[in-house]
């Protein structure tokens, strides 16, 4: 139960077990695209907001011809490491009012579960939008199209744009391979194939595509939960979160290691009201991202007319 509730001997100090912290954080771990598209490999045990993680990463090793003829035939490389530092700066809240009335006409343990599961679709909400900011982070080379100038998508050129993502994040080594299926298995990611992030008016105009693949198409491929199917050998996503503005969407690919995220429900409390009859349930989320490998990601901004076109 609620520490302060019990502590300060209010009535009915619990409607909701302090476990349901714990089971909200369970549910958050499966749910929404961006947990789908992260990795949280180095979330350790940071829950608190302010909390640091320090994540390394090892330049590259030179590899130089070999002459035994000479004196200094071997020279040593200096290996330095760059520290990418995600930080939990972000936190949001839920508060919610249960009167007494509302409660005796309601079991507590369904009460719970349908807790959980707006909490589940506000906090999807916040941090999926969080995470597909990321695409701010995609370096200026690995970007087809623009506000200023977005590409006009089709049908018949949106295999082509999907290939272009593809090749670039080949072209950046940013491939994943059977020695990240444990990272993808963590982000509840089944499969070890890119992603690609796009919205409903894409998706509209992707399905039109004669090159996108169904799952049904698959056979025994297995595909992120949540997948629509694949395209050009990347794992498709569909986000609604990921708005339409001005006739314009962003589309993003990358790989799971390409962003690093922390995130939890910190504190979940559970106190009478202090002015009415009922008890009220508030919880805080910390949350946090660090874009560690901007190369792994790619993107394009479009013009999605096409989405309604012929209707």
């Amino acid at each position: 139960m609620s520490t302060n509730a019990e502590n300060m001997k209010t009535q009915a100090p619990k409607i909701v077990p302090e476990s349901w912290s714990l089971a909200l954080n369970k549910k958050l771990d499966a749910s929404g695209v961006g947990m789908k598209i992260v990795t949280k490999a180095h979330e350790n045990a940071v829950k608190d907001f302010g909390d640091t993680i320090h994540i390394g990463e090892l330049g590259d090793v030179n590899i130089s011809d070999y002459d035994e003829s000479l004196t200094d035939s071997v020279t040593y490389q200096n290996i330095d490491a760059e520290d990418h530092i995600l930080k939990l700066d972000q936190q949001k809240y839920f508060g919610i009012y249960l009167s007494d009335i509302t409660q005796k006409q309601s079991q507590p343990k369904d009460l719970q579960s349908k807790f959980e599961k707006r909490a589940q679709v506000a906090i999807d909400l916040v941090k999926d939008t969080f995470i597909l900011s990321s695409f701010a982070d995609i370096p200026t080379e690995n970007m087809k199209g623009s506000d200023a100038a977005p590409i006009t998508l089709t049908k018949d050129n949106a295999y082509a744009l999907f290939c272009w993502l593809a090749k670039t994040l080949e072209n950046n080594n940013a491939v994943e391979t059977s020695e990240h299926d444990q990272v993808a298995k963590d982000n509840q990611a089944d499969g070890s194939m890119p992603y690609v992030v796009i919205n409903p008016d894409v998706k509209a105009i992707l399905l039109q595509a004669p090159q996108f693949i169904h799952p049904t198409d698959l056979g025994d491929k297995v595909l992120r939960k949540g997948s629509i199917g694949e395209i050009a050998g990347l794992d498709v996503l569909v986000s609604t979160n990921n708005k339409t503005v001005d006739g314009k969407a962003k589309i993003m690919a990358g790989i799971n290691d390409a962003i690093a995220y922390a995130g939890s429900v910190s504190k979940v409390e559970n106190l009478r009201h202090p002015k009415k009859f009922g008890d009220v349930v508030r919880g805080l989320y910390v949350y946090g991202k660090k874009t560690i490998l901007p190369k792994a990601l790619a993107g394009a901004v479009v013009d999605v007319a096409a989405a309604d076109a012929g209707i």
